[in-house]
Formats: C-alpha cells, sequence, structure tokens
C-alpha cells in the first residue's frame, strides 16, 4: 500500500468527486482513478459508491477512512520533527477551537507563534466540541481548544487548561435581575432559552446540569455564535446560561450565579486542549502547547 495511494484515497473521500479531486492533487483524473482500483484491489473490497453526480464511501471505505487520515497524519508529523531537529520548524499547524473559549486568547496565540515560527502555516476551524475531538482523533486536525467530552480515548489526549463557573444571563428588566439571587435549574424551569447547537461546549454543560436536578427545559432560540447569542438576551426574548467570561462581553446584560441544587457547588466549565497521544503529537503542536503553558503567548 503506496502513501500516493491513501492520499488519494482521503482527497476522493472529502470532495466526493473525482474531477475536483484530481484538480486539488494536481494529477489526472484517469491517474487518480486508476490509484483507487489499485487500492481497492489490494483491500479487495470497493471502497466508494459511484455516480454521475458525486461518490460516496462504502462501508469499508468508512472503515479505511479513520486509519488512513491517521496513517497520513503521522507521516506529516514525522516530516515535521526531522525539520524541527535540524532547527527548522516547518509545516503546518491546524488548530481548531470553539468561540470565546475560556482561558485561551486564541488570536493572541496565534500571532506570538507565528512570530517564532514564520514558516509554518497556520490553519484555523471553528467548531462545536464534539465535532473537535473526532477531528482531532482522525488527525484532521493537530490540536484544539474544546470543552471536555467523551471521546476516542485511544486517539485523543485531554489537557485540562481552566475552569470557571457557569452563569445566568438576563435582560435587566427581566424578573431574575429583579430578585439578584443564586439561582438554581428549578428556579428557571419555566424560561425561554437561549443557546448554542447541541455540539457546542457551554450547551454540553447546561444540558447536563438540567439533567441531573432532573428539570426538563427546551431551546427555542438556537443560535451558532456568541454575539448572536448576547443580542437576543438584550432583546429580553430569553435568558441564557454560559460561562461566566461571557458576561464581559455585554456589560448591559445581568450575571446570576447559577448552582447544580441548593445545596451543592457551582456548575463548572471546563476547558481542555484536545491531542492526538503524545507519539502523534507534531512538533508543531507542541510548540503551540508550550507557548500557552509558559504564558508567552
Amino acid at each position: 500500500m503506496e502513501l500516493r495511494h491513501l492520499q488519494h484515497f482521503v482527497a476522493v473521500a472529502e470532495d466526493q468527486h473525482f474531477t475536483r479531486a484530481a484538480e486539488r492533487l494536481l494529477v489526472s483524473q484517469s491517474g487518480l482513478s486508476a490509484s483507487i482500483r489499485a487500492l481497492e484491489r489490494e483491500l479487495r473490497a470497493p471502497l466508494f459508491v459511484r455516480t454521475t453526480r458525486r461518490v460516496t464511501l462504502t462501508e469499508a471505505g468508512r472503515a479505511l477512512l479513520g486509519e488512513a487520515e491517521r496513517i497520513l497524519a503521522q507521516v506529516r508529523s514525522a516530516h515535521e520533527a526531522v525539520a524541527a531537529v535540524q532547527g527548522v520548524l516547518r509545516g503546518t499547524l491546524s488548530l481548531g477551537a470553539e468561540q470565546c473559549i475560556a482561558g485561551v486568547p486564541v488570536a493572541k496565540l496565534l500571532a506570538a507563534f507565528r512570530r517564532l515560527h514564520p514558516d509554518v502555516e497556520i490553519r484555523l476551524r471553528q467548531a462545536g466540541s464534539g465535532e473537535l475531538a473526532e477531528e482531532v482523533a482522525a488527525g484532521r486536525l493537530d490540536l484544539a481548544f474544546a470543552y471536555r467530552t467523551d471521546g476516542d480515548t485511544e486517539h485523543l489526549r485531554p489537557v485540562p487548561l481552566s475552569g470557571e463557573p457557569m452563569t445566568v444571563l438576563c435582560h435587566p428588566g427581566h424578573r431574575l435581575a429583579a430578585e439578584g439571587s443564586v439561582l438554581t435549574p428549578r428556579d428557571l424551569a419555566d424560561e425561554v432559552f437561549v443557546d448554542f447547537h447541541p455540539d457546542w461546549g457551554p450547551r454540553r454543560v447546561t444540558d447536563a446540569v438540567f439533567a441531573a436536578a432532573g428539570v426538563r427545559r427546551t431551546v427555542p432560540l438556537e443560535v451558532n455564535d456568541v454575539h448572536g447569542l448576547l443580542d437576543l438576551i438584550d432583546e429580553n426574548l430569553g435568558i441564557a446560561v454560559v460561562p461566566r467570561h461571557f458576561r464581559h462581553k455585554r456589560a448591559s446584560l445581568t450575571s446570576l450565579p447559577l448552582r447544580d441544587s441548593d445545596d451543592s457547588a457551582d456548575s463548572q466549565y471546563e476547558t481542555i486542549a484536545l491531542l492526538p497521544p503524545a507519539e502523534a503529537t507534531s512538533p508543531a503542536a507542541r510548540a503551540l502547547m508550550e507557548l500557552l503553558e509558559t504564558g508567552s503567548g
């Protein structure tokens, strides 16, 4: 099995199209097709279902994709490790992060990294914690800053970074703002909620807190960005349960502490770095983590 066959296979799987994949790889379409056929012959299984408009993975193709991505990521790490030994950090840093992740100044961190390692191409992708975990485990991302999530521990290495309480944000004219007390999920049972998509870290924390308290809640106002959430609260259309640092993003809103129950500690949002196992972590990812841990970023 040749590496180029795996590279070709992953490209077709990503683009779901032979012509587009061939253009991206700068190879002929006939050469790409021959490469995929050779891989299918070696594995004795079809990898794609081909139609006139696109191609989709077969069951065998889906099984191969994750392993192929991890193999290619390890090969890239090997090349970058050799370059690092020679004194120059090269290659690509592929980073994932949730929006406004607690305790990690992503822009400042990347700016510091670029100043130190100008030959490394930086790629940044925002998504929810569950999706980011899958991307790191598959080797498509070098690391990600996310909320702690259940994942494939064989292919993921969580590094705790910071934690903070969750807080309730509401309009200053809301009845909760007038009461100004510490709240529990039971106090919020009948409220209208603004929240993120279920894959996002803050939503996962809030869902878990309410489930543990046995309080059912619905989220009629669902958004995929922080400012959209704040705008809806600012118009008194609902309340939100968010990490405490969100309160600094809109001074006009009222922030109230949230406890899991009447006698428990504050609910906690924990930020982590998600990395591959140590032997598969790229030099660029290690360099970024060193910057973060030393506070140089």
